[in-house]
């Protein structure tokens, strides 16, 4: 059965109005409380949110349901998702809730919820905290009690930092590095500069003053063209930007290469099997991971191993599997042996460790091509399986017969949307084209809407 509440990364919605209205922000604190009281007495959880004018609010209330529960909320401030992953983790919390909508605007927000393990909850555990949520018995959570612990914030926040910099590669030497921080007006506006600061790298800072809106608003991971010319005009080492919460990072080589998850992976992983840290020679990537990256680590001698879209699919498979190294274009990179969760900032330090140590952003990503690829969407009205309809079938093998080992097709339907995603990639821009809307077209034939 469909969550109502809980989507992929949490509740999201528009502060003030369900499911981010006050009730049910504070039911919700009050069932998170419930149900870690059911493990332990007195549950210590950790509140941390981004920079979203509606944060402060949102944390009381979700607080004041902790607190009616008999739960201890502890108020973190403004700190990034994985810092609150991390802290969770290794400093005893039954729980952590983040505030924060990623790298959406600021008129929206969010609560993620996140287990004593540092990592998101089972399904099945949100589904009993939902049920819990929308029940219409018990307590509504409507309390005057609140979480207040002053100076607490500074502590945990410099802990988090003191085990960033821990993950530093052996060897590695920040002084007279310049880099360039995009902090997106987020979470990472003042832990970032300050991290790169105590390592000793000269920090060249932008969109590090966030107002309550102007989160994301041009700038960080999503719009990073300011930051790659910021690079080049102050001719910095590389360049990285966050999104809102910082659990993503796009960088920029000297030159002003993009480079998105994909080249982070690349760089990551071939390092670390010349260390001899690479677990199973393999890194996890999504169907989305481009395929020069497939063919860039194959000549190194490794293999990516790709997984449904979604960051759980790919921590998923790398428990699976034993990996260490996962992620996807976004930029979100999971580095299993030194945290629990994407980290922008945790991979800022290993690409800036990996420069110090190996040579220049530019010349550790350049070997990678990146093929051309197109994403085409087909509105649909049914969702039949592709290998019953005939004619997109047919396509699909000419074409994947056509590119062979220098292209991928993939047709796969939205899980959220009427939609069918058509998605090519190729040598060829003429052959993304010509390919793409060929197997459009035969759907919008078959099943289109």
């Amino acid at each position: 059965m469909a969550k109502e509440l809980f989507g992929t990364d949490g509740i999201r919605g528009i502060p003030g109005e369900y499911p981010l209205d006050d009730a049910t922000l504070s039911r919700a604190g009050l069932a998170l409380g419930e149900y870690l009281r059911s493990l332990q007495s007195r549950p210590r959880v950790l509140i941390g949110r981004d920079t979203r004018e509606s944060g402060p609010h949102i944390a009381d209330r979700i607080a004041e349901g902790l607190a009616a529960s008999g739960a201890d909320p502890i108020l973190a401030g403004v700190l990034t998702t994985p810092g609150v992953a991390w802290l969770v983790n290794r400093e005893g919390f039954a729980a952590g809730v983040v505030i924060s909508a990623s790298h959406n605007p600021y008129h929206d927000n969010g609560v993620k919820l996140i287990s004593a393990s540092g990592m998101k909850f089972p399904d099945d555990v949100e589904a009993e905290l939902e049920d819990f949520i929308l029940s219409s018995e018990g307590p509504t959570g409507a309390s005057s009690a609140s979480a207040s612990h002053p100076g607490l914030d500074e502590k945990l926040h410099q802990d988090y930092l003191a085990g960033l910099r821990a993950s530093a590669l052996e060897g590695a030497k920040f002084e007279g590095m310049k880099v360039v921080l995009d902090c997106a007006n987020g979470a990472a506006s003042r832990l970032a500069p300050e991290l790169f600061r105590s390592l000793g790298a000269e920090v060249v800072a932008m969109n590090d003053a966030p107002d309550g809106r102007n989160i994301n608003a041009g700038c960080g991971s999503l719009h990073p063209e300011a930051m790659r010319k910021r690079v080049v005009g102050v001719r910095a080492a590389f360049g990285v930007a966050f999104d809102g919460d910082a659990d993503r990072s796009i960088f920029s080589s000297a030159s002003g290469r993009l480079v998105d998850g994909d080249g982070i992976l690349l760089v990551a992983g071939r390092y670390l099997k010349s260390a001899g840290k690479l677990k199973g020679d393999a890194i996890v990537g999504t169907m989305m991971a481009n395929l020069g990256l497939e063919h860039a680590l194959e000549k190194s001698g490794l293999r990516l191993v790709r997984t449904a879209v979604g960051d759980r699919y790919v921590l998923g498979e790398m428990q699976k599997i034993g990996a260490n190294l996962g992620g996807e274009q976004s930029g979100h990179i999971l580095f299993l042996d030194d945290a629990t969760t994407g980290d922008g900032m945790l991979t800022a330090v290993k690409i800036a460790s990996i420069v110090s140590i190996a040579g220049s952003l530019d010349s550790l990503v350049e070997d990678l091509k990146t093929f051309p690829q197109a994403i085409v969407n087909v509105r649909v009205r049914q969702k039949p399986p592709i290998s019953l309809l005939p004619e997109v079938a047919k396509l699909v093998a000419e074409a994947e017969k056509a590119l062979g080992n220098s292209g991928r097709v993939i047709v796969r339907y939205s899980g959220t949307e009427p939609v069918a995603r058509v998605m090519v990639e190729a040598e060829r821009e003429d052959d993304v084209n010509r390919w793409t809307s060929s197997l459009a077209s035969a759907l919008q034939a078959s099943i289109g809407a």
